[in-house]
């Protein structure tokens, strides 16, 4: 199990497989339970679950690695798990699937802006041919509803620019720290204010013990544990044994995934879902790193 994990693409294909589930139960969730409640419970519950590791974790760091490690967990986890599920009351789960595809997009803009990072011509015609791809299913598919206000739908682009932020962070400021410590450390460092909003939402004192609450619970739990919990470790190793432009190609494959739960749902098949999802392989293909000679990495 150790050496399938060390395979970059094995980890995308299980990224894009668990993420790309991650829109329909987050709308299965949002049948019980508000936004701020899902956000919560999703960064609460995996602190919980990995504090034992993340509270030594963040004990051994210094301020300045704390800093950057709070910094980056507010974007690439506390801040977007709002986000989603509150854009998701107004907008389907294939639309927040597709949506989240830009994130690739951002990590380029991001890097360059910020970081004065420059990328290939090829990975630039990569991220523009998947970026279109994206465009194409969301603009010819059966997603749009009167519903999908465009301000929510803003929402998740705030949220994948958020996501692309992290992971420059991630790759730039915290790489001498070990995936797993990363990971834990920062749903322990989010731990107190999500289970404060969770208090404050009124979660407990409102629970009701019915079949509804308790699929929705259920629903909520896979999403938690899967979804977030053990996810976001394995996208911290993929950052950093690739790079944030390689990690970031894994929201390329999420709309198909998200598609594909959507058609489940009764979502409407067309062949601009084929034509999309063909156009976002390719994206895949141009933005691909070619292997490089290998280098000594400091661990």
């Amino acid at each position: 199990m150790g050496n399938v994990i060390q395979n970059k693409w094995v980890l995308l294909i299980i990224l894009a497989l668990t993420w790309g589930s991650s829109f329909i139960l987050i709308k299965k969730s949002l049948d019980v339970f508000n936004p701020f409640q899902i956000g919560a419970i999703r960064i609460g519950v995996s602190g919980l679950i990995l504090m034992r590791f993340g509270l030594p974790a963040l004990l051994k760091m210094s301020r300045n690695t704390l800093l950057w490690l709070g910094i980056a967990g507010f974007f690439g986890c506390f801040f977007p798990m709002f986000l989603f599920p509150i854009a998701q009351t107004h907008v389907s789960s294939s639309l927040a699937g597709i949506l989240d595809s830009l994130v690739p997009i951002f990590v380029l803009v991001l890097g360059f802006l910020i970081f004065g990072i420059k990328s290939k011509w090829l990975q630039v015609i990569g991220a523009i041919t998947g970026f279109i791809g994206a465009a194409a299913l969301m603009w010819f598919s059966e997603t749009r509803t009167e519903e999908s206000v465009v301000g929510y739908a803003l929402l998740i682009v705030l949220a994948t620019a958020s996501y692309a932020f992290s992971a420059l962070l991630i790759k730039h400021k915290l790489q001498h720290v070990p995936s797993i410590q990363l990971s834990t450390g920062v749903f322990t460092f989010w731990m107190i204010p999500s289970l404060v909003i969770l208090l404050v939402t009124g979660f407990f004192q409102d629970f009701q013990s019915t079949s509804e609450t308790w699929t929705a619970l259920g629903y909520l739990s896979i999403l938690t544990i899967v979804g977030t919990a053990i996810a976001i470790v394995l996208y911290y190793k993929l950052i950093q044994d690739t790079s944030p432009v390689f990690a970031s190609t894994v929201t390329y494959l999420l709309p198909l995934v998200a598609v594909f739960w959507g058609l489940l749902d009764g979502e409407k098949f067309t062949i601009w879902y084929v034509f999309g999802g063909i156009l976002i392989l390719v994206g895949i293909y141009l933005i691909r790193e070619k292997k490089k000679e290998p280098r000594h990495i400091p661990r």
